[in-house]
């Protein structure tokens, strides 16, 4: 059996240290690679459909009454779409972490992290390119921790597997947004919001037609839309 490439998309909500908010999310949406152009112009029409400009982004916190059929309908060919997948790690309380009693430095956690969320999706029999969203100024340092750490656990010192990590702006990539929307609302539910009643129904959406509630993991190997939770010394 020949490899196949993929792309995998990463993105996070809540992720600043000390922003007050406790739960932070971080995942990914995952697809073939030859499959990367003919999603990006499904979701470019689907935004052309309802009345927004192609190039327009889309994420979790644009969301309004206006743009809330877009945003619907986006997630429905997400779910509808075989060749789409996405994998979240929900950390309930950021605060637990301790990393100082740990040792693990900032960038250890943010890897460690990062590896929690990529072992399941990552097959050493494929190919794969991992796409960051540009949050700040460390973003670059982060990046080349990941590919780092990521090779040495996958014993690819050659870079066969995980081919590349690159940085990008979520604007550059209609995937990358498909990742802000789920992760965004996998963040509001777990926050338990009630602020906006059409960020309240993607979130029912999302319910819905995968049958999960949001707010515990689905089993590990869950194909299309697979949730961890992390706990002090446990997952759930």
């Amino acid at each position: 059996m020949m490899a196949e490439s993929f792309n995998i998309y990463l993105d996070e909500s809540c992720h600043l240290e000390n922003d007050r908010i406790p739960v932070m999310t971080q995942g990914a949406v995952w697809c073939p690679e030859e499959k990367v152009r003919e999603i990006s112009v499904r979701v470019r029409d689907i935004k052309k459909r309802h009345g927004l400009k192609p190039g327009s982004e889309l994420k979790w916190g644009k969301i309004s009454p206006a743009s809330l059929d877009c945003y619907l309908s986006v997630v429905d060919y997400f779910l509808d779409d075989d060749d789409l997948h996405f994998r979240g790690v929900v950390i309930p309380d950021k605060r637990r972490l301790n990393r100082g009693q740990s040792g693990q430095s900032q960038d250890d956690w943010y890897y460690s992290l990062c590896f929690m969320l990529l072992e399941p999706i990552v097959d050493p029999t494929q190919h794969y390119s991992i796409y960051l969203d540009i949050k700040d100024t460390r973003s670059e340092h982060k990046r080349r921790a990941l590919e780092r750490g990521l090779r040495e656990e996958k014993l690819d010192r050659s870079g066969n597997i995980v081919r590349r990590i690159q940085q990008m702006r979520s604007h550059e990539s209609e995937i990358m947004q498909i990742a802000d929307i789920l992760i965004g609302a996998v963040a509001y539910a777990n926050r338990k919001l009630e602020t906006s009643t059409s960020k309240l129904e993607i979130v029912s959406r999302i319910r819905e037609r995968t049958s999960f509630s949001l707010l515990r993991g689905t089993w590990l190997r869950e194909p299309k839309f697979n949730l961890m939770f992390w706990q002090p010394g446990r997952f759930a």
